[in-house]
């Protein structure tokens, strides 16, 4: 099953360094790494993970066949750029800099072992 998260407001490349923590891990494994690590992304990403298996669960429910979340893996997971949103900020000698605020689009596919 698949799930997406969009509008993330943490850049695509911090947000890839937490991803690619837990590609390839168990359901379970992934979230307990995801609950230890100290970034921005890791509390998102891990409730992403979660929502992908309440829809795996969902899905074997509603086509009657028995599955565990001991037996889901992540299959992939990847980042995407979202829109950048524009600020400007005030500088010296009446200037300004633009200050962009970058999110993020993350997909989690969830496979059977």
């Amino acid at each position: 099953m698949k799930a997406t998260l969009r509008f993330l407001r943490v850049s695509p490349r911090k947000t890839r360094l937490v991803a690619d923590l837990v590609r390839g891990k168990s359901v379970n494994d992934a979230v307990f790494a995801l609950s230890v690590t100290r970034r921005a992304a890791s509390e998102p990403i891990s409730k992403l993970i979660q929502s992908a298996m309440a829809n795996a669960l969902r899905g074997a429910e509603e086509q009657n066949q028995e599955i565990s979340t001991d037996g889901l893996f992540i299959q992939e997971i990847y980042v995407n750029e979202g829109p950048t949103l524009k600020r400007f900020r005030p500088r010296a000698m009446g200037r300004a800099t633009r200050i962009d605020k970058r999110t993020s689009h993350v997909t989690c596919v969830l496979a059977k072992r």
